[in-house]
């Protein structure tokens, strides 16, 4: 890329980076060290705020960069992604939200562990929660690897790497200084960007096709070499029965998936009701579902317009097709136009990759010093203990993230964020379920619910292609494969489910029929809600 589209790019992010550590300090001074203040924010945002900050939480770097990408180079198969992740919302908004925001106070473990024995619960959802959320911020790293060797013009892991450094200081700045509060108006800024961006983009693409969608299809076809099978399904995954598989595991994962992810689940907790809650996530859904219609025009423009062999050059997943379509968009290499409008995107992508790790961070270091210490403790630290732990478990946990970023930089972000939604929906999602709507759900239960579900979708992850194998896996030069699918869900989440059934029913624990009471009368009206 020419020094324009660097140094313009760089001045836009620099830009972002300035106006959110400006955010943070600001904050910061303000804080009182509550747990409550670090953890939710307080509970004083609207609505309409926590609707903004969900999509931004949620429009992660699989979402920008990822799922244009494996529309551009799949078609109709690519799709997939786009429709998994927003009819995901719907089993969040009329089985979770409500009733989660009424129950728990700042994470999943305090819905489970209500009416449990908090010890063991806690430990297995706070574990469950941080593997989750790492999972999901290698994706994130992934992602700005990608974007930085194309902003730079350097493919060097060298670059990469230092890339990938900066953006884990910040999310640790962004966390242990402004806490919720931060990363909340982090995320509300960084949603009405790449919305922005988005809209402009989307207009761009029907404008050169003078707004005939039709033809935008039928110039995408021709020119990915596919011809009428790109707009078909079983590009990907129609070879065989495997493939098939694949897509019905990656299917059910992105749709029971969202309901389980720690960053989500936290951030309803930002509000001061349920019903506000359940109003915030009207908004993300409006907010979501607008910006995957949207990817579908740009996915299919991408192919049109750049082509898939420039696409693949870049970046062989895909995860580049964003910005070069804003590129040749604006007027190609070297046009004023081309660079400001690849400048742009480019920005909004770092800020999208910032926001999200910051948020995601939070979460996973909030399970950490509210479940996992606290527990390990045997009683509850004060809440300043628990938030200097908090602060020190971002580091810990950026740390980690980086490192496996830097691993997996070659694979394609909405990829590695499915198997982080499978993970979720693995062992998170049934330890939910069973503790909102089973009356005789005992610990045992809990436990065998979270741990069923979380080490059977690790170890087949290990066993699948996705490690070892194949050509494009993490290890190309070895081989035990002996899963065959590249996503577990459709494996592991009965199993999930099976375990908890099995844990509950085979306990010699009887479940306290009062407790669930209490759960379901504060689950259902937010009496004694916090």
């Amino acid at each position: 890329m020419t020094g324009g589209h660097q140094t313009l790019a760089l001045l836009l992010f620099s830009g972002f980076v300035a106006v959110t550590l400006g955010i943070t300090t600001w904050v910061s001074r303000k804080r009182h060290g509550s747990a409550e203040e670090f953890y939710a924010g307080g509970r004083l945002f609207s609505p309409m705020e926590n609707g903004f900050a969900v999509a931004g939480d949620y429009l992660s770097a699989a979402s920008f960069l990822g799922v244009t990408g494996l529309i551009a180079l799949y078609g109709y198969d690519g799709l997939l992604y786009s429709v998994g992740f927003l009819v995901a919302w719907l089993v969040v908004l009329f089985l979770v939200a409500e009733l989660v925001r009424n129950c728990g106070r700042f994470t999943m473990a305090d819905v489970v562990a209500a009416r449990m024995s908090e010890r063991p619960v806690r430990i297995a959802a706070g574990t469950s929660s941080v593997t989750v959320s790492v999972l999901y911020l290698v994706a994130q790293m992934v992602g700005a690897g990608s974007l930085v060797a194309l902003l730079l013009g350097r493919t060097s892991g060298v670059a990469q790497a230092w890339t990938v450094i900066g953006v884990g200081a910040l999310m640790v700045i962004y966390v242990s200084l402004g806490g919720m509060r931060a990363t909340t108006w982090i995320q509300i800024v960084k949603a009405v960007l790449m919305l922005s961006g988005t809209i402009a983009l989307t207009v761009l693409v029907l404008v050169r096709f003078h707004g005939d969608f039709d033809r935008l299809l039928t110039t995408a076809a021709e020119r990915s070499g596919h011809g009428d099978a790109f707009l078909a399904p079983g590009l990907k995954y129609g070879g065989n029965w495997t493939e098939r598989l694949d897509f019905i595991s990656l299917g059910v994962a992105l749709v029971l998936g969202t309901a389980g992810l720690p960053h989500i689940l936290s951030r309803f907790y930002t509000v001061p009701t349920a019903r506000a809650a359940r109003r915030s996530t009207v908004w993300s859904i409006g907010l979501i579902g607008s910006f995957y219609l949207m990817t579908i025009v740009l996915g299919f423009g991408a192919t049109a317009i750049v082509g898939p062999e420039a696409l693949r050059a870049s970046n062989a997943a895909g995860n580049t097709a964003m910005p070069l379509l804003a590129l040749d968009l604006g007027g190609g290499v070297g046009s004023t136009g081309g660079t400001v409008l690849f400048a742009v995107v480019a920005a909004v992508a770092f800020a999208t990759i910032l926001a999200v790790v910051a948020g995601i961070t939070l979460a996973s270091s909030a399970s950490v010093a509210h479940d996992l210490y606290a527990s390990l403790r045997r009683a509850h630290g004060t809440a300043r203990s628990e938030v200097a732990v908090a602060r020190f478990a971002a580091v810990g946990i950026g740390v980690v993230a980086i490192a496996l970023g830097l691993l997996a930089r070659d694979l394609n972000v909405a990829f590695l964020v499915g198997l982080a939604f499978a993970v979720a929906a693995s062992a998170n999602l049934p330890a939910l379920l069973y503790s909102l709507f089973w009356r005789g759900f005992t610990t045992r239960g809990a436990v065998w619910a979270v741990y069923g579900g979380l080490i059977p979708a690790l170890g087949l992850v290990l066993l699948s292609p996705v490690v070892s194998g194949s050509p494009a896996s993490l290890f190309p030069g070895v081989d035990f494969q002996y899963f065959p699918l590249q996503n577990p869900g459709i494996v592991s989440i009965p199993l999930g489910f099976l375990a908890g059934w099995l844990g509950t029913v085979t306990s010699e624990e009887v479940a306290d029929e009062t407790k669930y009471a209490e759960t379901e009368v504060r689950s259902l009206t937010g009496a004694g809600a916090v």
